[in-house]
Order: C-alpha cells, then sequence, then structure tokens
C-alpha cells in the first residue's frame, strides 16, 4: 500500500470554531487510512474576498494517507458535511467547517472537482502561516518556491493572522 502525505488546511467561522475544527480533525482521524503527522497552532485571521462575516479560526494539518487525491476529497467533504456545512450558500462565506486539500506530495491535478495544489493557497495568508509552522521549506510544485517564499512575498495588509489562545 502506497502513503502518501498532503497538508490540509482547515478552519470555522461559525459557533464555536475551534470546537468545530477540533471535532473536525477527530472525525478525520477516524476515517481509515488517514494519520495526522503534525498540525500547526490555530489562528484567528480576518476573513479573505468576502469580508461581511466573522473572523475565522485557521490551522494546517500534515498527514499521512492511502487514499488517493479523490477518496480524500471525498472524505473530507464528509467531514464537513456531518459538521453541518451546507452546499451552496455565500462562495467564501461564513461556515462551520471547511477542510481543503492544499498538497498531496508534489501532485498537480486539475479536474473539475479538484485542483492540486490548491489554487488559490499562495495567496492566503490563513493557509501560508500554519504550513509554515510545520515545515517552511515545503516547495509549492507549480510555482517552485518553498511556502515561506510565498509567505514572504504576500501583500497581507488586508490578511490580518492572530494566534489563537484556545486548541484542541
Amino acid at each position: 500500500m502506497t502513503e502518501h502525505r498532503a497538508y490540509l488546511s482547515i478552519g470555522s467561522n461559525l459557533g464555536d470554531p475551534v470546537q468545530n475544527c477540533c471535532r473536525g480533525i477527530e472525525m478525520l482521524l477516524a476515517e481509515p487510512g488517514i494519520t495526522v503527522l503534525d498540525q500547526s497552532p490555530f489562528y484567528r485571521t480576518r476573513p479573505v474576498d468576502y469580508l461581511e462575516q466573522d473572523w475565522f479560526v485557521n490551522a494546517a494539518l500534515l498527514i499521512r494517507t492511502a487514499c488517493s487525491p479523490r477518496q480524500l476529497l471525498a472524505k473530507t467533504q464528509a467531514v464537513q458535511d456531518r459538521l453541518g456545512r451546507k452546499p451552496g450558500g455565500i462562495r467564501f462565506g461564513p461556515r462551520t467547517l471547511d477542510l481543503d486539500i492544499i498538497f498531496y506530495d508534489q501532485r498537480v491535478l486539475v479536474s473539475p472537482e479538484l485542483t492540486l495544489p490548491h489554487p488559490r493557497m499562495h495567496k492566503r495568508r490563513f493557509v501560508l502561516q500554519p504550513i509554515c509552522d510545520i515545515d517552511p521549506t515545503v516547495i509549492h510544485p507549480v510555482l517552485g518556491k518553498n511556502v515561506q517564499e510565498l509567505l514572504n512575498q504576500l501583500v497581507t495588509d488586508d490578511q490580518d493572522i492572530l494566534p489563537c489562545s484556545s486548541g484542541c
């Protein structure tokens, strides 16, 4: 059985966001073929793109998985659904849980349901900072830069990110 490494971004801004993220991580760990190898601290983050909503709580996970990218996507979506995420709604709007696959090994994939690496990750401080906390040397397979370089070149005037005092 081939094992893969993937980075996931997790976030929430409805209800108890930290608890939502912790429950999402627990549910993900209960899935066969997924092991969490590392987790970043939680951050409170200003919304991006759709601004008329509460701040988010975000973190990153490094996982080991035997799942294919599409199988992993199905599992992350099932966890989101079980925690009350509704289909549709406002793009980039409020959510009980958001679990995104950011990197899957060094795979590059473009399909209607999944793009790897995540197509907007290099523009998002709330994604880059937590991944840097785990490993700042991870290389973006398309841009050829590590996540620390991507974070350093990001214009973050409207992307406030603050340490969160609580976690799982």
